[in-house]
């Protein structure tokens, strides 16, 4: 039994730490699976929020059945209303693109703020 619990450690052994590590933080990892498998929903509060919506619900439809039962039929049948002229809209026109440039435009250089003008490093 000890040496399959050390070929286990063996394997799930992180590196730069002792073998033991690696069990322990397996073991922690499998509890907390264990302990969210076992829980019920109504712990997470599950359960209250859905009978709430199910209350919430049931009054919606008691209230579109009244209001169903008020006006009769329900909606009343009107044909819609459709406008049979056609109004052309109006033409769009579009401008001619500038044209396009071989090279890109090239900056002016760079100067000093009093205006001496550009200085290259000396060698």
């Amino acid at each position: 039994m000890a040496d399959i619990l050390h070929q286990l450690a063996a394997r799930v052994a992180i590196p730069g730490l002792p073998d033991w590590v690696g069990l322990v933080v397996l073991l922690v990892l499998g509890l907390t699976v264990l302990a969210f498998l076992a829980m019920p929903f109504s712990v997470f509060g599950l359960k209250a929020r859905l009978d709430q919506i199910e209350a919430q619900l049931d009054e919606i439809h008691a209230e579109i059945r009244g209001l169903a039962l008020r006006h009769g039929d329900g909606m009343s049948r009107r044909p819609p209303v459709v406008d049979d002229e056609w109004a052309e809209p109006p033409p769009v026109r579009v401008a001619d693109p500038p044209p396009l440039r071989a090279k890109p435009p090239v900056p002016p250089p760079a100067a000093w703020p009093d205006g001496r003008g550009r200085m290259e490093p000396r060698l």
